[in-house]
């Protein structure tokens, strides 16, 4: 008797539906390969929405896992512990900063690169007092906070959860003759995605983001790059911005930095603006503890060797290749950086999630986005063959 019904059956009875999963029940994975309950094995192509950027069980994340948890787990910010220091100064020279500040999910980091921009504006730039405004763009998705939601253009995100927490200005995405006229006196911050995930793997004219970068420095306001899933190799280098060889006054970081294993988050920048902060205006019970930082120093170390940037520039082009073969036959458009793609499917054909829907019962696990748009993020550590299957499993559901 198959397990998988029932198991659907309790999860829809015992648990809010504030998510609309694939009737699928996973019990194990390794690598690009998810099993479910019943034993049926799954190709991963969303890896938890990039959280997943080094596969399933990776070995070397796995063993600092294992070795953290006979020797500590937590400690609070209240004490140092000994993988702190690393984790902090090796993320720290990855992103070419001075200093991070460790949080736990991405939201927090947003909610931290919010409060410290605007604190950084009051203390040094000098805005008035309670005047502090941050630039953003339409079709964003920073997390779900109340604060983060205030500036969503995504009605299923923000609706009913009002009142509204002001201080945010929304222009177009990609559209930097907009974005500079946003900004005035009181500006502290833009805080942009480089590459609009939840939109569906937007990717913004060329010259946008270094437009960005100079209008940011001329106009004395920090440019927050969210890389929480952009980051961390899921493009084909270490950060999205590096593509146009920008470097932000501000990262976000999240996701891929858990390695899959525990939630880590953390902003990174220089000490004229993380330095701002001081004791007890910010802090997280759990941010840093130590077996995240044993855990997230090991995916610094492997994003260090520069393997995993270069396998998602190498095989996204294989990806892309795929997937632009299918354009015309089912498919109205793709956008492909890395190992990250959206791929419009006509509207006359099926809808995104009816699109998942199938790919899942051929054994490919991917998720829908806005209407008949599908995304996907594979694990770095996936195969040319894999991509391969992946690819013709969408051309058979387009063609079925």
């Amino acid at each position: 008797m198959l397990r998988t019904p029932g198991a659907v059956r309790d999860a829809e009875r015992w648990t809010a539906h504030n998510y609309h999963p694939l009737p699928v029940v996973i019990s194990s994975a390794e690598g690009a390969w998810l099993t479910d309950v019943d034993g049926k094995r799954y190709l991963d192509c969303l890896a938890g929405y990039s959280a997943l950027n080094f596969g399933h069980r990776h070995p070397q994340l796995i063993a600092a896992a294992h070795a953290q948890l006979d020797r500590l787990t937590l400690t609070s910010r209240a004490f140092i512990h000994d993988q702190f220091a690393d984790f902090c100064r090796e993320l720290a020279e990855l992103c070419g900063k001075d200093l991070v500040l460790p949080m736990n999910t991405g939201a927090e980091a947003v909610e931290t690169g919010i409060k410290v921009a605007r604190k950084w504006g009051y203390q040094v730039k000098g805005v008035p007092a309670g005047q502090a405004t941050i630039v953003v763009a339409d079709g964003n998705f920073h997390g779900r906070t109340t604060t983060i939601v205030s500036f969503s253009t995504d009605e299923d995100a923000r609706a009913d959860f009002g009142p509204y927490t002001p201080g945010f200005t929304i222009v177009p995405y990609g559209d930097l003759d907009a974005l500079t006229a946003a900004i005035d006196e009181n500006t502290v911050a833009v805080l942009l995605e480089p590459i609009q995930g939840e939109q569906g793997v937007v990717v913004p004219p060329e010259g946008y983001l270094p437009g960005v970068r100079q209008v940011c420095t001329e106009r004395d306001v920090l440019f927050i790059a969210d890389e929480i899933q952009s980051g961390l190799g899921r493009t084909g280098k270490t950060f999205a911005c590096d593509h146009e060889g920008v470097v932000p006054d501000m990262y976000l970081l999240g996701k891929a930095l858990g390695g899959g294993i525990v939630p880590v988050s953390a902003v990174a920048a220089n000490a004229d603006v993380l330095g701002v902060l001081k004791p007890g205006q910010h802090g997280s019970t759990f941010g840093g503890n130590p077996l995240a930082c044993a855990v997230a120093v090991e995916v610094v170390r492997l994003l260090a060797t520069g393997e995993f940037q270069r396998r998602s520039a190498e095989l996204g082009e294989r990806l892309r290749a795929g997937l632009e073969g299918l354009v015309g036959k089912g498919l109205v458009e793709v956008r492909v950086r890395g190992l990250w793609a959206g791929v419009d499917i006509d509207p006359a054909l099926m809808s995104g999630r009816e699109a998942c829907e199938r790919l899942m019962e051929r054994g490919i696990l991917a998720k829908d986005t806005h209407g008949s748009t599908i995304r996907l993020a594979p694990p770095l550590v996936i195969t040319e063959e894999e991509i391969d299957l992946a690819v013709a499993a969408l051309a058979e559901v387009l063609t079925a």
